[in-house]
């Protein structure tokens, strides 16, 4: 039974990961000044608190798993939540993936190469590596998966109260210089602006994930929404006051031209034990991949298990009790995408993707106020707040296709779209061929990586 101090801190836990260490040089690539960098971030916490007021009030009104999917199915029917869950398998969680062991491996080879990049080549070596070891570890044992992720949540608690008790000594001795003119030459178009949100919403990632907690909280009706309203609002403060901690030492160009911000603020202000940083940083990193392998595998399985995906994805390892093809195929699709991935058109593609559904199932809440009256809603958040939402989703997805198109949009827009031919060939119209196709996969695959069926459970 979790309380509200515990909703707030798995609230803190699950959203701060590798975002803050990686997103202040794109926010700031794309608005080039330091007040309009820290007024974005501002402005991505209030969306992210918002979108979470909105997904409380789902949750409690819809009180079944499986994320976005329910919800969708609830107000539009089959089609747009299938096309969530296909979006989410072969888009969503493995460009989430690859971004974090992408950002693991530029601050792992760091400190190797002073004063320039690292070659690309090492850094997308090294994030496979990280694919490959956090896959193993999770297809092996569910308890090492977990005791991972408590050791490196709280590396990464430690980190960020280094940075900001670092920056706000530093502001106390006077290093303002930096905050000087601080909207001088801002670069405020719409583009510029939505592709600044996208890199700043990315480190708030997770917003959303906190209406599965509602069956662990006492007295959740209450504890929901005030977690949500004093979580989200505190991560916001600390990532404000991680980015003022960086432009205490950094000027707006000297932040820019840094391989790995957080690297560079450890050398110049806490030398000589400048290695903490991207030794804890590392472990953040770590933490978020594998957290993130840790969920997303079992929404493989369970897309296995409802039969949207291959059979074989819904098997458990007979010798070790995970669901090992669901975090093979997740850790495999992942590789794919770093191979010719870097993490801003990663991060972007990635948002693209995932504001269309956010948006989506924003409006599906307006939509059932008015074709679900009949449903109790224990948590209601005034309409303004989903139609705020919904307007900011649909700014976010047209604005970088309207004024910079780019092919990764052209090539996400696709790729989900794909999944409605998918849809009629396999699930509506229910071809028998393809079944002779996978059988014999399926049974390969079954005696190469000794997975069983889910035993049906017995009255």
């Amino acid at each position: 039974k979790v309380g509200l101090i515990g909703g707030i801190c798995m609230i803190v836990g699950t959203i701060i990961g590798s975002g803050i260490f990686i997103s202040p040089k794109s926010v700031l690539a794309n608005v080039e000044t330091v007040g309009t960098c820290l007024t974005v971030w501002a402005a991505c916490g209030v969306l992210a608190t918002l979108g979470a007021l909105c997904f409380a009030e789902l949750g409690t009104m819809i009180t079944k798993s499986g994320g976005e999917y329910p919800y969708l199915m609830e107000a539009f029917g089959p089609i747009p939540a299938f096309l969530f869950s296909w979006a989410s398998l072969l888009v969503i969680k493995p460009s989430s993936f690859a971004i974090i062991c992408l950002s693991f491996a530029e601050y792992a080879s760091a400190p190797f190469y002073p004063g320039c990049d690292p070659p690309q080549a090492v850094t997308k070596c090294l994030a496979a590596a990280a694919i490959v070891v956090i896959t193993i570890v999770n297809s092996l044992s569910v308890k090492l998966g977990s005791y991972l992720q408590i050791f490196l949540t709280a590396a990464k608690m430690i980190i960020v109260i280094i940075i900001i008790v670092s920056g706000i000594v530093l502001l106390g001795q006077g290093k303002t210089e930096n905050f000087k003119d601080s909207f001088k030459g801002s670069k405020t178009s719409v583009s510029a602006i939505t592709l600044a949100f996208y890199n700043g919403l990315w480190a708030y990632d997770g917003w959303n994930q906190l209406n599965y907690i509602t069956e662990e909280l006492k007295n959740p009706y209450r504890n929901l929404p005030l977690s949500i309203i004093i979580g989200i609002p505190l991560v916001t403060v600390c990532y404000i006051l991680i980015n003022v901690s960086y432009f205490t030492v950094m000027s707006a160009t000297e932040l820019l031209q840094s391989q790995a911000v957080a690297v560079t603020f450890g050398d110049r202000v806490l030398y000589p034990a400048a290695w903490i940083v991207p030794l804890f940083v590392v472990c953040s990193t770590l933490g978020s991949a594998n957290g993130t392998c840790f969920t997303a595998g079992r929404l493989v399985y369970v897309a296995g298990r409802e039969g949207h995906m291959l059979k074989v994805l819904s098997y458990i390892s007979v010798k070790h009790l995970t669901p090992a093809p669901a975090i093979i195929f997740y850790g495999t699709v992942a590789i794919i995408y770093i191979i010719p991935g870097d993490i801003n058109s990663l991060i972007n593609y990635f948002s693209f993707a995932v504001w269309i559904f956010y948006g989506l199932t924003v409006l599906a809440l307006i939509v059932m106020r008015f074709t679900r009256k009949e449903f109790k809603r224990p948590i209601r958040v005034p309409i303004v707040i989903p139609v705020i939402v919904t307007v900011v989703s649909v700014v976010l997805v047209l604005a970088p296709i309207i004024s910079a198109p780019e092919l990764p949009y052209l090539y996400c827009t696709l790729f989900i779209l794909s999944g409605l031919i998918v849809y009629a060939l396999f699930i509506h119209l229910k071809f028998s061929w393809p079944q002779k196709i996978t059988d014999p996969i399926t049974m390969h695959l079954q005696m190469l990586l000794e997975v069983v069926p889910e035993e049906e459970a017995t009255e």
